[in-house]
């Protein structure tokens, strides 16, 4: 089966973002982290632009349990770049950074914190949420992923077989869109499984809007394409909305209120930056109403949000 982590972005690419990025909640509960590695239009010259960060970078966000969360940002220049375009591993290389179809490894250093991983994940589902062509994709190699391994924060180690569950996620575009928002949440089940959902929307062309999300559930997933937004809250963080298939309906209430994180995205044409949000600690409810069953699915703070730009549903 094709790899849904193979690379897009080719190094004379003017105008083009692409990222492969982690989060996972410590089986500890102690809080969540937020892994990224992101290439931003590498064959555009950064001299003169508004905004001169580098064409790569490696992210670390920590979303403790207490305490506020906190981003470290390593820029790396483009001949620390090692792209490979085939099913080879690592796929990625940004110096001693990588990540290939089920592991990752990091090293940086910002803000006087050094911070390195050693990580694992294995999962049983797989998704594509969003393929619009030139516009851009968005994809999930992992969605109910168990990871495993080591993260070295300062003086404080993290490790363990099952460290924590979360999602491996990849994603490209020409542009950042001027809206979107994105979630997606774990609810573990009693005989140890997993079932995730996830839901992305999305500006698009002409007025458009891209309404999407997938649910995996006892083995099985089902996608819902009708979604009827109530509530899109960016400076709150909530978003509540009805899905619906033809296999039923869904409501999912995602409150990211509490460890919200706000940072600057570079946009693509260099021109300057915008402000995504973001909570990797989220709490969200799902009522499932498929067929004749009822039931509901609830985390605590297994849940991520993710809002950019505004809009009235």
């Amino acid at each position: 089966m094709p790899s849904l982590n193979l690379p897009f972005t080719r190094l004379t690419m003017r105008r083009r973002y692409e990222s492969w990025f982690l989060r996972f909640g410590l089986a500890d509960g102690s809080g969540a982290w937020w892994l990224r590695y992101l290439l931003t239009s590498p064959g555009r010259p950064r001299s003169g632009s508004a905004s001169p960060t580098a064409p790569c970078q490696v992210w670390a966000t920590w979303f403790p349990r207490e305490g506020v969360p906190e981003s470290f940002i390593q820029e790396f220049p483009l001949d620390a770049l090692k792209l490979h375009t085939e099913a080879e591993i690592p796929i990625l290389e940004i110096g001693p950074n990588s990540i290939d179809e089920d592991g990752c490894c990091g090293a940086i250093e910002a803000r006087g914190k050094k911070i390195a991983w050693d990580l694992r994940y294995q999962s049983t589902f797989r998704a594509t949420i969003s393929n619009k062509g030139w516009i851009g994709f968005s994809r999930t190699p992992h969605s109910d992923a168990v990871f495993s391994g080591e993260i070295i924060f300062g003086d404080r180690v993290f490790r363990g077989e099952r460290i924590g569950f979360g999602v491996q996620g990849h994603n490209c575009g020409f542009r950042h869109r001027h809206f979107w928002t994105w979630m997606h949440a774990v609810f573990p089940q009693s005989d140890g499984s997993l079932s995730t959902f996830e839901a992305l929307v999305y500006e698009m062309p002409f007025g458009l809007v891209f309404r999407k999300a997938v649910l995996w559930h006892r083995g099985q997933a089902t996608f819902f394409r009708k979604l009827r937004e109530s509530r899109r809250e960016r400076q709150t963080m909530q978003w509540n909305f009805v899905a619906k298939s033809h296999a039923g309906t869904t409501e999912l209430n995602i409150d990211g209120s509490g460890s919200v994180h706000r940072l600057p995205y570079t946009k693509t044409d260099c021109s300057g930056t915008f402000e995504v949000a973001n909570n990797s600690r989220a709490r969200a409810t799902l009522t499932l109403r498929l067929g004749d069953r009822s039931h509901e699915l609830s985390t605590a703070d297994g849940a991520v949000l993710e809002i950019a730009g505004d809009y009235h549903p």
